[in-house]
């Protein structure tokens, strides 16, 4: 007869990583299976509402985006499910003053198992423009209009009539549709008020867009790109048509996107150069190396210094020895994204947590038993949730592999679909490093005594205080005619715990 092991993991995150390794293991182990009635997810987040880059990150007006959170919802009626939102389990303080502070260690007594899950919560910085009133990282930006508890100021777009962002990605694009946008248009979506009314106020004339490669090597999507061509309220200044040839000596053909990505180029925009009141451009082959404000006490505007690139054999960037400066009145910096240095198992030259398919090892390259990550926590910021979703997946099954590596753990991850990761070479789960509660008799339902304080403290929401939050959310939108209506920490606190 087989004996029931049990799993109980805490996921350390709340983004669609965490919860796509949840709704594995949940669907693979259901309670009718020998080893399900011990099997218990909880998550944690710093954030007080699930869902991560979902609800913070994506662009308001892709709303179709979203829909991945049904199934996280699916997942969350599972009883041996639980979320708490507002909890910092790291032992460095949050920067979010509301978020209560549990120390990981903590933890180890009370769990089998532990998911790093706590995605890319940093943005990459440009050595030559660190941030200062005239240079902001763009997730200080995307932070603003999503209502993230960081609470980042709003921009001063009242004073601002040309905006520069450093980066040829979708979140660049992102920006520049939601600053060139007419408000009006914005007000359908999950845009909340106060963001809607500084964008009334923008003077924003012209956005210009750079990066230090050409169109064969940007990063954003066709799709992306579609819809800045498309924007009714806005023009792209025409681009060199030498940049939008195909390289002479190329031996590749070109790829599906980068074909379609010329084809839109040469197209250019609905609307034609001069009809609207405000531009666009996108420059190539340009790389910063300075701001400055300007030396005039009655200007507002910033000199972004250039240096002009060009591609070696590898399509590195190189620089030509010429250089150019633009004059703008904020640049935004948009790089892409690291893991938390405060993050436990962090590697500073990876960006991310040090892991060998998805199995968290030391400085010294020990496996950390049962000790796991997956996402952007695990590969840095690349992929969509797609590829999340699949990454998640082969963490899920290596948790199962390792965990009954006797008992048909393969066969149950096999059974649901060919995601399965192949055998790490070298590395193994077993006779690792123990951190960990291996005790069969481990209190399933148990928990730190300072999370269980803070839940009576009514300091956590759980997924049941969510789906509240997020039904009343969506009413007060619909009253304003839009999407949804967001709440913040306190007011999201007092909804719930002074009603309960």
């Amino acid at each position: 007869m087989t004996v029931a092991r049990p799993i109980k993991l805490a996921i350390l995150g709340g983004g669609p990583s965490a919860f796509y390794v949840a709704s594995r293991l949940l669907q693979l182990l259901p309670t009718s299976h020998a080893h399900g009635e011990k099997l218990r997810v909880h998550i944690y987040d710093r954030l007080w509402a699930p869902h991560g880059l979902v609800r913070y990150g994506v662009a308001p007006d892709h709303p179709e985006v979203k829909n991945c959170t049904h199934k996280f919802d699916k997942a969350a009626e599972d009883a041996r499910f639980r979320f708490f939102g507002n909890i910092n389990v790291s032992n460095t303080p949050s920067a979010i003053p509301h978020a209560v502070n549990v120390n990981l260690e903590l933890l180890y007594p009370h769990y089998s198992h532990i998911l790093m899950a706590s995605g890319c919560t940093m943005p990459k910085l440009h050595p030559a423009i660190p941030p200062s009133l005239i240079c902001s990282p763009a997730l200080s930006l995307v932070h603003w209009y999503t209502q993230h508890p960081t609470l980042p100021p709003p921009p001063p777009l009242e004073k601002l009539t040309h905006v520069t962002l450093i980066g040829h990605g979708n979140v660049s694009l992102d920006i520049a549709r939601i600053l060139l946008t007419e408000p009006s248009h914005l007000a359908q979506y999950d845009v909340p008020t106060h963001v809607l009314d500084k964008l009334v106020q923008s003077n924003i004339k012209h956005v210009s867009i750079v990066g230090r490669r050409g169109p064969l090597e940007a990063s954003f999507t066709a799709k992306e790109l579609r819809e800045m061509m498309n924007l009714p309220t806005a023009y792209i200044v025409p681009i060199d048509t030498d940049l939008l040839a195909k390289p002479e000596g190329r031996s590749r053909e070109l790829t599906r996107q980068q074909t379609r990505t010329l084809d839109l180029f040469k197209k250019g925009s609905k609307n034609a150069p001069g009809s609207t009141r405000k531009s666009w451009s996108i420059d190539f082959f340009r790389s910063p190396t300075g701001i400055s404000p300007s030396p005039s006490p009655s200007s507002s505007r910033a000199h972004l210094s250039l240096a002009h690139t060009t591609l070696d054999t590898q399509s590195r960037s190189l620089p030509t020895g010429q250089t150019s400066s633009l004059s703008t009145d904020l640049v935004i910096t948009s790089l892409g994204y690291h893991a938390s240095p405060t993050d436990a198992w962090y590697d500073p030259a990876l960006g991310h947590i040090r892991n060998v398919q998805g199995r968290v090892v030391d400085a010294a390259g020990e496996v950390m038993r049962n000790v796991y990550a997956s996402g952007w926590a695990a590969s840095g910021a690349r992929g969509v949730l797609a590829s999340t979703m699949m990454n998640a997946y082969a963490v899920a099954d290596t948790i199962l592999m390792d965990r009954f590596p006797g008992e048909g753990g393969r066969g149950l991850a096999l059974a649901a679909g060919p995601v399965v990761p192949p055998t790490s070479v070298g590395v193994s789960n077993a006779g690792a490093r123990e951190l960990l509660n291996a005790d069969p008799d481990l209190d399933l339902d148990g928990m730190p005594g300072e999370v269980e304080d803070a839940v009576k403290m009514g300091r956590v929401t759980q997924y049941g205080d969510w789906k509240r939050i997020d039904e009343e959310e969506v009413r007060r939108g619909q009253k304003l005619g839009k999407e949804r209506e967001r709440m913040g920490w306190e007011e999201a606190q007092k909804f719930i715990f002074e009603r309960t």
